[in-house]
């Protein structure tokens, strides 16, 4: 994996006729940063997510990753650049073994189209997948059927395909939806690990992730920022606080 990792929009916006999702949005993350983008439902996050990852087209604005615009380009493109995304509903090759999955994420990034050898041996290939499998602590689960193994490990699978393509930047859409309390831990510790050398950008609505895993926190409402800082910035907010926490400041609630 190639360092660097920037990532910055400039007036990013993306209207669906009169409704404006995303609104003119200036947001910076730096290469090695673990950024979380929270807000209520209807803020624009998933907007916002999925015009960094070429899977819609901006109505206007930049997407600036490592000092190239890549705004509008298709979602094969912006992958080739060094961008991955994993989905807030778990998309894997059910049927597959885990090993499989990983192994077909690695063949895109590695080979061109080749008819004449088997997939089990080109170069490289098995080799790659099995180190994502132990950065994912799913090497003891490689050959079993993708289907077979619990919700939170399809969710760790699901992470080591978009880390088989050798992302400088990461975005991860609410890594942790369904899990159990003990799933979530051992997640947040996995997101922690794999953050180490590239950029993360995740929306999650568990606020205890939130916290717990950001360096910094962008909060979104109704397509703009509202609020931008550290977690303790974010949770000391008043903004935040009534629009997205739904609590009221301390003061305010004192004066009651």
């Amino acid at each position: 994996m190639s360092a660097a990792g920037h990532l910055r929009t400039e007036r990013l916006t993306r209207a669906f006729g009169h409704l404006v999702a995303v609104n003119a949005v200036d947001f910076e993350v730096p290469a090695g940063q673990l950024r979380a983008v929270i807000g209520p439902n209807g803020a624009g996050k998933s907007t916002f997510f999925k015009l960094i990852s070429g899977e819609l087209a901006p109505t206007s604005g930049r997407v600036i990753f490592d000092g190239e615009d890549i705004a509008g380009l298709p979602h094969f493109a912006v992958s080739r650049r060094g961008i991955a995304k994993s989905y807030q509903v778990t998309t894997i090759f059910r049927h597959l073994s885990v090993f499989e999955n990983v192994r077909l994420a690695v063949q895109c990034r590695r080979t061109v189209l080749d008819c004449w050898h088997r997939a089990d041996r080109l170069p490289g290939v098995a080799e790659a997948a099995r180190a994502v499998l132990m950065q994912v602590e799913l090497d003891a689960k490689a050959a079993e059927p993708a289907a077979a193994i619990g919700h939170g490990l399809q969710r760790h699978l699901e992470l080591a395909i978009a880390l088989a393509c050798e992302p400088r930047l990461l975005l991860l859409d609410e890594p942790t939806a369904g899990m159990s309390p003990e799933e979530t831990e051992r997640t947040m510790r996995l997101i922690r690990r794999v953050a180490a050398g590239r950029t993360v950008i995740l929306v999650e609505h568990k606020m205890k992730v939130v916290m717990e895993v950001s360096d910094r926190i962008t909060v979104l409402h109704q397509g703009q920022i509202l609020a931008d800082g550290t977690p303790d910035e974010i949770r000391a907010d008043a903004r935040v606080q009534r629009v997205y926490l739904g609590t009221r400041p301390r003061a305010a609630a004192a004066a009651r």
